[in-house]
């Protein structure tokens, strides 16, 4: 399982500029102190209207912060506005000499960007299926002693795995489709994650031993390597072209979602949208009513914006997000702009 660790922050000095000043929430407070379980996106808010804005606050653009990421539990953050924009900063305690500190906590302890433990699966396991690619993956042709399920410690043979190079598998099943709403056209189908398996005997066909089974795997069920472990520093900010898509699902098969739900955009990376961009999420709305001669009546009246959305993984047409700051439920068909 990938760990998601805020750690060493890549590059984003042109994603923190902006053209538009920081608002502070009414009366905001002094300082916070850092417990667990906040994230960066949280700490903001009880600052920033848009806490999604963090980057700027942090200064992040500047040499005086260099990784805001590397906060933890029983920091004191301070509110700074002595220079006429607002800043925040990590406050040094009264008694201590200024000296090297070296932090003794393990690295997943270190403050993130959004709760990692809901996006965590989504990083790790395949998500979508470009149409037509089902057929040229690995599938399991038989299981251990002909069972028709395997669980965890057993073993499967596979087909399609060429050679010894990819020793970790995911082993998954194809889901429902992923059909814009816009076009009615099927962009993907999003896997259905059953387990991992280890390469444990190369061939025609290979042998796999099943190390996890969330799911009865059985024949037929496809395969995809691994990916490998990976440090992901995600950096907020707002898209730099203009964004219109629409959400097309909301994952775990409900109906409606809201904060924390995880969504499929049917835009992606074809369309300009990268890993950290905010987007906001709008409902079309039309007031309706009777008129002098008692016939119905519409009138498209503004779109209501009711939360924001941070991108966490994106393909080539779909892209997932995770909702935040939800007024109202989310749907699927709504859209998704420019914050």
């Amino acid at each position: 399982m990938v760990r998601i660790i805020s750690a060493l922050f890549l590059a984003v000095t042109a994603a923190c500029v902006s053209a538009e000043p920081l608002t502070l929430v009414d009366n905001p407070p002094d300082r916070h102190v850092v417990v667990p379980g906040d994230t960066l996106w949280g700490i903001s808010g009880k600052f920033l209207k848009e806490p999604w804005r963090w980057p700027e606050i942090w200064r992040m653009n500047k040499a005086e912060i260099k990784n805001p990421h590397r906060i933890y539990p029983g920091d004191i953050i301070v509110l700074d506005a002595s220079g006429g924009d607002p800043r925040l900063r990590i406050a040094k305690p009264v008694n201590e000499k200024l000296q090297p500190k070296i932090y003794s906590q393990p690295a997943q302890q270190a403050i993130s960007s959004i709760p990692p433990n809901i996006i965590e699966p989504f990083i790790s396991q395949p998500l979508v299926i470009e149409p037509g690619a089902h057929d040229g993956l690995a599938r399991i042709v038989a299981t251990q002693e002909d069972r028709m399920m395997v669980g965890t410690g057993d073993e499967a043979f596979v087909s399609g795995i060429p050679d010894a190079s990819v020793e970790k598998w995911h082993v998954f099943r194809p889901g429902k489709p992923l059909k814009d709403p816009e076009t009615g056209e099927i962009v993907a189908h999003e896997a259905f994650f059953l387990g991992n398996a280890r390469l444990i005997k190369p061939g025609e066909p290979a042998a796999v031993r099943i190390t996890l089974a969330k799911e009865e795997i059985t024949r037929g069920d496809r395969l995809l390597p691994a990916p490998p472990p990976n440090i992901i520093a995600y950096a907020p900010h707002r898209p730099e072209q203009p964004v219109a898509a629409r959400i097309m699902s909301i994952y775990g098969g409900v109906n409606e979602g809201g904060s924390n739900s995880v969504v499929s955009l049917n835009r992606g990376s074809a369309a300009g949208l990268e890993v950290g961009h905010v987007v906001a999420l709008y409902r079309k709305r039309v007031s309706q009513a009777i008129d002098s001669d008692g016939r119905r009546t519409q009138t498209p009246i503004p779109d209501e914006r009711y939360a924001l959305a941070f991108v966490f993984r994106v393909f080539e047409r779909v892209a997932y997000a995770l909702v935040v700051d939800a007024s109202k439920s989310v749907i699927v068909g709504d859209v998704a702009r420019n914050p």
